[in-house]
């Protein structure tokens, strides 16, 4: 044989995608160590990769999460089926920011943003932890983004 075959190479990740993988490595040294704003932002910029990613979306997701995570847990508990101490600490930090952008960024389709947390889960988390945050997003975006949901249902329904 005379041409080596070549794996094939990872698809490009996204600026966005990017940003919340790096969110969720700070809000996991919060959440374990309980390190504050200052010395998780410090560490991500430090890290390889940082600067392809979208910067301004992370730290907004990080210090968003931090500031608002009572009310978070609040929001996600509801659709839980054990507590949120419960959950494992990748789980909990994926959960947050599905919910921080569910609640926050009604500009990005629930859609995508459920797609990239299951994303981060399958990368990050437990063997089907994917599938336990894929419902809890899902039932919790039908609280929070009603007519979205309602709309994108009637779509399908007419396809």
């Amino acid at each position: 044989m005379t041409e080596t075959a070549k794996a094939p190479k990872p698809p490009t990740k996204s600026p966005r995608r990017r940003a919340r993988e790096f969110a969720l490595q700070g809000l996991y040294q919060w959440r374990l160590n309980s390190n504050d704003m200052a010395a998780i932002e410090a560490h991500l910029h430090e890290m390889e990769g940082y600067a392809k990613s979208d910067r301004d979306f992370c730290i907004a997701l990080v210090r968003g999460v931090i500031g608002a995570s009572e009310e978070l847990v609040a929001l996600i508990t509801p659709h839980l089926d054990r507590s949120f101490a419960e959950l494992s600490p990748i789980e909990a930090c994926i959960l947050l920011i599905g919910t921080f952008e569910l609640s926050r960024y009604p500009e990005t389709p629930y859609r995508v943003i459920i797609n990239e947390a299951i994303e981060l889960a399958k990368s990050f988390g437990g063997s089907d932890g994917h599938k336990y945050v894929n419902g809890v997003l899902d039932k919790l975006a039908l609280s929070e983004r009603v007519l979205e949901v309602e709309a994108q249902r009637r779509s399908r329904g007419k396809s």
